[in-house]
């Protein structure tokens, strides 16, 4: 009985750790992003923050969508830092009321925030 209940200890302040992230970003041996998760307070002041700055969309010929790349006549914007720590190495950009999250390096986009 003692050990069940150091284990559903155990795996409740396991699982609490990992409900206090604020985004998981997940590469591969090449560095690239394959997964961010952000997390729902994140995605909620992101939105606020297109809405409250009035950002314009940025129109291109091309649709922007996750893995493509951004082309190089548009501008990317830096992340605030209160989008989650984990999300301040990208850039975004504004297309379609989505915010898309790109890889500077590559200008390769690596999330949709819808």
């Amino acid at each position: 009985m003692k050990k069940l209940f150091l284990l559903t200890a155990a795996a409740i302040l396991v699982s609490g750790g990992a409900l206090a992230q604020s985004t998981v970003v997940t590469t591969t041996g090449t560095g690239h992003a394959t997964t961010i998760q952000i997390e729902p307070q994140y995605r909620t002041r992101i939105k606020s923050y297109v809405t409250e700055h009035h950002l314009r969309p940025v129109t291109t010929k091309e649709k922007i969508i996750v893995g493509a790349t951004v082309p190089s006549d548009v501008e990317l914007e830096a992340v605030p830092s209160d989008w989650g720590p984990a999300l301040t190495k990208y850039r975004y950009v504004y297309s379609g009321d989505r915010v898309m999250l790109v890889d500077p390096g590559s200008r390769t986009v690596v999330q949709e925030i819808d």
